[in-house]
């Protein structure tokens, strides 16, 4: 069996300029849908998987994340002094074992590959798993969890992938797809925004990564790609043919939560999942004139 998956990288270092001004003074990656932010579901989503050590690449003004994964004195005490027990246990997940969080910092905004090497020293020489928040994923098992199973079946380089609409491929990584044995399939090649006309496929990358620490010998000597930045996807790529890579097209549905319209169509979803406020949100919905 290959090494245990232990350690996954947030890289949470981005502005959010999308989601101006909310995201003046709050990290994108703290904007709650519902009831939690949007970085503790992609922890709780980690830990489902079994990975219990969080490294997050952070940027200038993203705190309060940290602050988020680490005990609230006041906050608790006065929760247990109320006897609110059941709102002292939603912050238990919070909360990660001490000494199983670490934060780096990205200085310049290079790349998604740059901040992924930020965080080469942490990571070391073992695979790591790699999740960007900013895509919500409603699995079950969760997308980590299905990617795991992959992993411990195949080894090497495991990313979930989704079909998207053939004239949006300019906006993500497109995979070449191989052979396939039910929903897993080789990778053949990766390329970052093509154009719709000379995408290989439609099967875009989720963000959602499990790589072998071999991906930090080709981000040391990255240059610029798409974009002018250093992309992920490039590095990947010269993992294809060294090292067993696979795509994982998940059981279940993603929200994008960079995207306006993405975030609140996560919050509705998710919110008519909860059985303590379904009801409610159907009848705020039918006074809108919308369905639930």
């Amino acid at each position: 069996m290959p090494q245990p998956i232990r350690k996954i990288v947030f890289p949470v270092a981005g502005l959010g300029t999308r989601f101006l001004p909310a995201t003046k003074a709050v990290p994108k990656e703290m904007l709650p849908v519902v009831d939690k932010p949007l970085i503790q579901y992609a922890v709780e989503e980690a830990l489902e998987a079994g990975i219990d050590q969080f490294i997050f690449v952070t940027g200038r003004g993203k705190h309060a994340i940290e602050d988020h994964f680490d005990h609230a004195f006041e906050l608790e005490q006065t929760l247990e002094e109320k006897d609110k027990i059941a709102l002292l246990k939603q912050l238990e997940p919070t909360v990660p074992p001490a000494g199983n969080v670490a934060f780096t910092r990205q200085q310049r905004p290079l790349g998604l590959g740059h901040a992924i090497w930020c965080a080469r020293h942490f990571v070391g020489n073992e695979p790591f798993a790699i999740s960007l928040p900013d895509m919500l994923v409603d699995a079950q098992p969760s997308c980590l969890a299905q990617m795991v199973k992959v992993y411990e079946e195949t080894g090497g380089n495991v990313i979930a992938v989704e079909e998207c609409a053939p004239e949006d491929t300019n906006k993500y990584g497109v995979i070449a797809p191989g052979a396939a044995n039910g929903a897993r399939m080789e990778v053949l090649g990766l390329v970052e925004k093509p154009k719709p006309a000379e995408a290989p496929s439609n099967l875009f990358v989720l963000g959602r990564y499990i790589l072998t620490p071999r991906v930090f010998e080709h981000l040391d000597n990255q240059k610029p790609g798409a974009g002018g930045e250093i992309q992920l996807t490039d590095s990947m790529a010269q993992l294809i043919g060294e090292q067993p890579f696979h795509a994982l097209k998940y059981d279940g549905v993603s929200y994008d939560c960079g995207d306006k319209v993405g975030f609140l169509k996560a919050n509705v979803a998710l919110a008519l999942k909860r059985e303590d406020m379904a009801g409610r949100v159907r009848e705020a919905l039918a006074e809108l004139g919308l369905k639930g």
